[in-house]
């Protein structure tokens, strides 16, 4: 966990409860029942959830109730759903990458007619020296 910036504290369920109160969390007080850990994120929710998930993948014993990502809750099925996203630098990157795109498209283009132009240029220029004009 301490590589995604997160960390996990299991908590009693009353004091949970009671924090959770007047928070986006408090709509999950549902899930505040039995044992409980809470994984805390303090970067990259995707990468948290990826974390979480693998985890659990090799206990069988821990079992995720819910999650809850930015105020909305997550069921377990959602959660995994968000754990297939790339993570946030990796979308900011693909971002970045679409809004270039067009521009880099663009200054090629103009190279390229700038290019044919000077080729054109040079071509006529020794069409005339090979014909005996300048």
């Amino acid at each position: 966990m301490k590589e995604t910036d997160a960390e996990y504290k299991v908590v009693k369920n009353t004091l949970i409860n009671i924090a959770a109160k007047g928070t986006p969390v408090e709509s999950a007080k549902n899930f505040f029942s039995g044992p409980t850990g809470i994984a805390f994120g303090y970067g990259d929710p995707v990468e948290v959830t990826k974390k979480v998930l693998v985890f659990a993948e090799k206990n069988e014993k821990f079992k995720i109730k819910s999650g809850i990502i930015e105020g909305r809750i997550y069921s377990a099925e959602e959660l995994k759903a968000v754990s297939v996203l790339p993570s946030r630098t990796v979308l900011l990157g693909m971002i970045a990458g679409a809004l270039q795109s067009p521009t880099a498209k663009l200054a090629f283009s103009l190279s390229a007619t700038i290019n044919q132009f000077a080729h054109a240029l040079e071509s006529l220029k020794n069409k005339k020296e090979q014909s005996g004009g300048v």
